[in-house]
């Protein structure tokens, strides 16, 4: 078996040094991980038409074969999917990423973007972040609660996991999302299969153009942050803040016919717009 480690925090970071190290005790392990920081880069490969970006051989912890990539996550798995890097990976992890990546984080995380890259191959994937006690913006934390993340916990909970994925693969690619709560693993309650919240819960709720004064049409932007209502215990996003490990599998990128008669030649434009316009929830 072969697992391929990224994060979107960058290579040097510490989250990446305990996933990688736990997943060497599984498989033989390639990390393949930013020379940056991508957090928010969801699956986004960049402009490589200008020019494919550069890698670069790294000594890693325990002397696991290591590459850090000039750019985000997905560029990464993305290369490796083309052979770049040897034969075919049996398993994308990626994490452990500082924040959890839950209700719309979901879609601008890097840590699950790398997955969704490998999905195209026929990849399955694990993401795997860890909730933190305050100051995180859509999966992102700030640089001063890293030091108080209990990563040995994540990864022994992402070992539990994909050691019980390893061993039945499934012959359609799956991506699991795993959002753990900063504890001792003793401390958490379980495990719960949950659905993605469907609104956003935590901080930031607004933002304005702030004009630079020596910058004549030149803005910041000032997000503000305020604490919204707790999130429904059954979500993602409501077990990982109560002390339980949440699991999310994220639906492959498709389209999903609204009505059976949209594909019927004699429907009216008037019919088509009416049944398209419908209330998504």
């Amino acid at each position: 078996m072969r697992i391929l480690v990224t994060n979107d925090d960058g290579i040097d970071t510490p989250g990446i040094i305990h996933l990688a190290r736990a997943m060497a005790e599984l498989a033989e392990v390639t990390v393949i991980a930013p020379n940056r920081e991508f957090s928010g880069a969801s699956a986004a490969i960049g402009a490589i038409y200008r020019g494919a970006p550069t890698v670069e051989r790294r000594d890693f912890e325990g002397g696991l074969e290591a590459w850090a990539v000039d750019g985000p996550p997905a560029l990464g798995v993305f290369y490796a999917t083309n052979g770049v890097f040897g034969g075919p990976f049996d398993l994308v992890v990626s994490g452990v990423n500082p924040g959890a990546n839950t209700g719309r984080a979901v879609y601008y995380s890097g840590t699950i973007g790398a997955c969704i890259a490998g999905r195209n191959a026929g990849w399955s994937g694990v993401a795997v972040s860890q909730h933190v006690d305050f100051g995180s913006i859509e999966g992102q934390a700030f640089d001063e609660v890293i030091a108080t993340q209990k990563w040995h916990s994540a990864a022994e909970v992402a070992t539990a996991f994909v050691s019980g994925l390893l061993a039945d693969l499934p012959d359609e690619p799956v991506i699991a999302n795993l959002n753990v709560p900063n504890l001792e693993v003793a401390d958490m309650i379980g495990w719960r299969l949950a659905p993605i919240a469907r609104h956003r819960f935590g901080t930031g709720d607004s933002g304005s153009l702030v004009p630079i004064a020596d910058r004549p049409g030149h803005y910041d932007v000032k997000l503000g942050w305020t604490r919204q209502p707790e999130p429904p215990l059954g979500t993602d996003a409501g077990s990982v803040t109560n002390a339980i490990i949440a699991v999310s599998y994220l639906s492959p990128v498709e389209h999903q016919s609204l009505r059976d008669d949209l594909t019927k030649p004699e429907s009216s434009l008037s019919e088509l717009v009416s049944q398209l316009h419908v209330d998504p929830y």
